[in-house]
């Protein structure tokens, strides 16, 4: 069976695809064509996403979001695996409502949610619509690798921002970053400059909701932090 990734259809509810038991993979182009009005020109001509790209549902902005440039400090790479989490999806957090903890997943979209996993790994969301977000899974580090080095140890490169705590510790970002923008330092986004090719399938280290197709990846990356199988 076939998946067809379609983030424009207005048929399909918000956070909700089509199930199958296996992946596949499709094109995306550069973001700044895909989406007219996604992103934006700052003053001195570097390209950046702009807010509007996250007020839509957590699916279409976690497809979009592979091979966008975070940036945290000045350090960080593309963004190679996200997963969607919305507000009728029972492995969410957002699930039972809000809570001190979950907050910053019904606040303004853009912003971030972090929170702590196991006691152990800090995870870095960004908030799409009101109780939904896209965990940030993986990213290829290509900026300032002296520094996530530094924090993470000389581990090897494909495993340094591989996982959503790793991410985290290479980058340095604790709960005390949760509820912050997006679109103001330390955080920095930029547009994918070039196509790339998504695969999709379901997601990692959950009991619930384990059939639906809401984790994203670039095909065939290294840097992801599991393999998706085999594509169809």
């Amino acid at each position: 069976m076939c998946l067809i990734w379609m983030p424009k259809a207005e048929a399909i509810p918000p956070g909700i695809m089509i199930r199958t038991p296996r992946t596949t993979s499709i094109a995306l182009r550069p973001s700044k064509d895909q989406t007219s009005g996604r992103s934006t020109v700052t003053t001195d001509g570097v390209h950046m996403i702009a807010p509007d790209f996250f007020a839509r549902p957590s699916s279409e902005v976690a497809a979009d979001l592979i091979g966008v440039t975070m940036l945290f400090n000045g350090a960080g790479g593309a963004i190679v695996e996200t997963e969607a989490y919305h507000g009728q999806d029972p492995a969410s957090h957002s699930y039972r409502g809000r809570t001190p903890r979950n907050g910053a997943m019904f606040g303004p979209p853009g912003h971030v949610y972090v929170y702590r996993s196991y006691g152990i790994h800090w995870c870095l969301n960004f908030v799409c619509l009101p109780g939904s977000a896209v965990l940030i899974r993986a990213l290829q580090p290509d900026v300032d690798l002296e520094a996530m080095r530094e924090r993470r140890g000389e581990v090897a490169l494909r495993l340094l921002c591989s996982g959503p705590g790793r991410l985290t510790e290479a980058l340095g970002i604790t709960g005390a970053h949760d509820g912050l923008s997006l679109f103001e330092p330390p955080f920095a986004l930029h547009p994918r400059t070039a196509e790339v090719m998504l695969e999709i399938g379901t997601r990692i280290g959950i009991t619930k909701a384990v059939d639906e197709n809401l984790r994203f990846g670039a095909k065939a990356s290294p840097f992801l932090s599991k393999k998706f199988p085999a594509t169809v």
